[in-house]
Formats: structure tokens, C-alpha cells, sequence
């Protein structure tokens, strides 16, 4: 069976990952790396891949989309986006070339943390009432806050109604009903917590995930590839190659 190849972009700490993780795969196999900062022999950019290849997985910076969405765009070429840090304009523009090739965006690769946003989809309407609260911990290296998992989580509960988020607390204000704080904990070398926590009278539920090791975001990824290498043109999350979007 002819293995999918696949080209990495970035070569940070979870590059690399998802690099020793291509080395012993049996399904797909590494083509090349693209990282314009890294230097040989890591390639500064997609046109410079000279190996036909079938899907991109990026784990860089949102400094690189415009290079993906030029080279995705001309070729078509599945992808698995996996940098997180978008601006809302940027997601737009994921969504726009999902018209020209399969596009699987994912803030966090994780198959537990797709299963908890699938909990909290359940949970939200049955706790209705319940005050809502979303805490998520990293390591002090971490660009972006809130994370981009902690805004997936949120949004798994505001799909099952209206809500406002609050980021961080500050001041005398009460609490609103209808509130999720969304709060960042940066500091150490945490590699990734998020924590969803339902307080109503007298009793609170906690929902949580703890990352152990960058290791599992990289299985994922691989994971990913694989769906969306066969994927016609369409844009994908975690939950369509873990579940099939049921």
C-alpha cells in the first residue's frame, strides 16, 4: 500500500514531534520540512518542495497562512492547519480555501479534548442555569491567550445557547447570568490543561483534560492527515475524522 506523504511546516517543538512520529508510521511518510527560520535542510517554503506530495500538516505561526493559502490554493493540497493564534480574518480565509481543497483546522489535536467538546455540547442544556467557567493553564512560551482550545470549549457550549464571554475578571462587578469567564494561567512548563467547570446551587461538575506530553497532539495531526488526505473539498475539525461529523 503506497504510503501518503506528507510535507511538515514548522520545525518548533511540535514539528519536531510530529516528525519522529512520521519516521515510525506504517501509513505516512515525511517529504519534506518547511521552516523559512530553521535553515537547512529544513526548506524556506512550499514552492521550494521539489517531491510530489499529498497533504500539509502546519504546526508553525499565523505569519505562514499566507504562504499555505497561496500554495493550497494554486494545488489544491489537503491540509490539517494545527497553529493556532488565527485572527478572525484569518479564519475567514481558511474557510475560503476550503472551497479549494479539503481543509482539516483544528485548535487542539487532542482525541480527548474532541471527546470534551462533545461532553460539553450534552452537558450545557441539561445544566441550564448553571454558571459557566473555563480555566486553561500552559507553559510560559505560549503566544496566545486564551488558548484556542478554550475558545473551542466556549463555543461548544454557546452553540447550545446565548452567552457572553468574559475574559478574565476584574473590578466589582457581580457575575451576569449568561457569563463564561474564559481565564489563562501561564507559567512553567505546563503542556496544556483546560478545565470546564458548571457550578449551580450547592454543587459544581468539573470537566477536565490534562495533556501529558506534546506527543498526543502530534498522533493526532497524523491522524488527521490521514482523513483528510482522501477528504473531497470541504472544511473539517477533529470531530469529522474521530467520529465521521456524527
Amino acid at each position: 500500500m503506497k504510503k501518503i506523504r506528507v510535507v511538515l511546516v514548522g520545525y518548533g517543538a511540535m514539528g519536531k514531534n510530529v516528525e519522529e512520529l512520521l519516521r515510525g508510521s506504517m501509513d505516512l511518510e515525511l517529504c519534506a520540512v518547511v521552516d523559512r527560520l530553521a535553515g537547512p535542510p529544513c526548506l524556506p517554503s512550499l514552492g521550494a518542495v521539489a517531491e510530489p506530495f499529498d497533504v500539509i500538516i502546519d504546526f508553525s505561526h499565523p505569519q505562514n497562512l499566507p504562504m499555505l493559502a497561496d500554495y493550497i490554493a494554486e494545488h489544491g493540497t489537503p491540509a490539517v492547519l494545527c497553529t493556532t493564534g488565527y485572527s478572525p480574518r484569518d479564519d475567514e480565509q481558511v474557510a475560503a480555501l476550503a472551497g479549494r481543497a479539503p481543509i482539516l483546522r483544528s485548535r487542539n489535536m487532542s482525541l480527548g479534548v474532541c471527546v470534551m467538546e462533545r461532553v460539553v455540547r450534552m452537558v450545557t442544556p441539561i445544566l441550564a442555569g448553571f454558571d459557566i467557567e473555563i480555566i486553561e493553564r500552559h507553559h510560559n512560551r505560549k503566544i496566545d491567550a486564551p488558548s484556542g482550545t478554550a475558545l473551542a470549549l466556549a463555543q461548544a457550549a454557546e452553540s447550545c445557547g446565548d452567552f457572553v464571554e468574559v475574559h478574565g475578571r476584574d473590578g466589582v462587578a457581580p457575575r451576569k447570568k449568561g457569563e463564561i469567564g474564559i481565564h489563562a494561567v501561564r507559567g512553567g512548563t505546563i503542556v496544556g490543561e483546560h478545565e470546564v467547570m458548571f457550578a449551580g446551587e450547592d454543587e459544581v461538575l468539573s470537566i477536565r483534560h490534562s495533556a501529558q506530553s506534546r506527543r498526543l497532539f502530534a498522533a493526532g495531526a497524523l491522524r488527521a492527515a490521514q482523513f483528510v488526505a482522501g477528504a473531497p473539498n470541504g472544511l473539517y475539525t477533529m470531530d469529522d475524522a474521530l467520529f465521521g461529523g456524527k
